[in-house]
């Protein structure tokens, strides 16, 4: 690892999406999280793209640990990929991980050229 890494860089860089243990695994509950300072970059034109992601999910056994997602998160900044990726691979990525009951993603892109973007993504168990 490049040893000019900053102490911040260096925990992006270095993060794994974290799971911790649902404490009431017996009950439907909604966490609702706003991440209001996602980036990533055009894979066109390079330019960045920001954007607040609102991630609602019904647990299951498992809920996200906070300070991995945003780090996962933050790993998108020096990415190119299109909105609608991004959203996608974010439920997938969590979906994955927790096992959720009903996952909704939901990336508001800032305008760009004149065109605002809303990509939502949801993913619902069988059998719930």
């Amino acid at each position: 690892m490049d040893e000019k890494l900053k102490r911040g860089q260096r925990a992006i860089v270095q993060s794994r999406l974290k799971a911790v243990k649902n404490q009431y695994p017996d009950r439907d509950y909604e966490v609702s999280i706003t991440l209001p300072e996602f980036t990533c970059l055009c894979p066109i034109s390079g330019y960045p793209d920001f954007a607040v992601i609102h991630l609602k999910y019904v647990p299951d056994r498992k809920i996200v640990e906070l300070k991995s997602l945003k780090l996962y998160i933050n790993k998108f900044r020096d990415q190119s990929v299109f909105h609608e990726e991004a959203i996608n691979r974010i439920l997938d990525d969590l979906v994955a991980l927790v096992r959720p009951r009903k996952m909704e993603v939901t990336g508001d892109f800032n305008p760009r050229g004149n065109v605002k973007t809303v990509v939502c993504a949801k993913y619902e168990k069988e059998n719930h």
